[in-house]
């Protein structure tokens, strides 16, 4: 089954060889030069790649709106623009942030790494340390008894969102809004009670964990 990409983008040059480097790659690309009938292409679409200047709404107003309609399809930002605060409001709601001019062999590995990030794609499993993560079947083996860990639904949810932002520091409040889609009040513990269950669980030794870090002050990371 072909991967679908959305492709958002005024520049003709730009579109045009992009649209046919990704077509070349075996994806169906449907190309928008703007994005104001982008939600109504969304039914069927994996990946949407964004450029932000665009005529009319902005990349960054779009994007906003496709994410909060279709949380699970990654967005990738193209942008001529390359300060640190035009890519922190980018990935803010985006998935990565790519910026002019780009070798389009970089794109497509990006394009692949965030299809595998949401399961649109993916390996059949994931190994981490002692751990054989089996993303679509909710399952990990722990090599060094051949055994399978029994996660909870919740612990679960938690563990697959960390590793769908490999390396990221992701702070106390995204992980709960993501996983609870509610407001995080802080001084709320329950994220906290989950994760030291959760870590008793995976870690070799939960007192020291290596699989899951607490980055002190901000939330969590998982190194890939």
């Amino acid at each position: 089954m072909k991967i679908n990409i959305l492709y958002i983008e005024d520049d003709l040059e730009i579109g045009s060889w992009l649209h046919e480097d990704l077509t070349d790659r075996g994806y169906n690309v449907t190309w928008l030069l703007t994005g104001e009938s982008a939600i109504k292409q969304m039914k069927e679409i994996d990946l949407v790649i964004l450029d932000i200047m665009l005529p009319g709404l902005d990349g960054f107003s779009i994007g906003q709106r496709l994410k909060k309609e279709f949380p699970t399809t990654p967005i990738l930002l193209l942008s001529a623009r390359t300060s640190i605060d035009d890519k922190l409001q980018g990935l803010h709601f985006a998935d990565d942030y790519v910026t002019k001019p780009f070798h389009p062999d970089e794109l497509a590995a990006r394009v692949e790494v965030l299809l595998r990030r949401f399961e649109k794609i993916s390996p059949s499993f994931i190994q981490l340390s002692h751990l054989r993560i089996y993303m679509q079947e909710n399952r990990i083996l722990d090599l060094r008894t051949n055994t399978e860990i029994a996660l909870t639904a919740k612990q679960f949810h938690i563990f697959k969102y960390l590793l769908r932002h490999p390396n990221q520091i992701l702070t106390k409040e995204q992980i709960y809004e993501a996983i609870w889609e509610n407001p995080y009040l802080e001084g709320d513990k329950t994220l906290m009670v989950h994760i030291r269950h959760l870590r008793e669980k995976i870690e070799k030794d939960p007192s020291n964990p290596e699989i899951i870090e607490t980055i002190r002050g901000i939330g969590y990371r998982v190194r890939q």
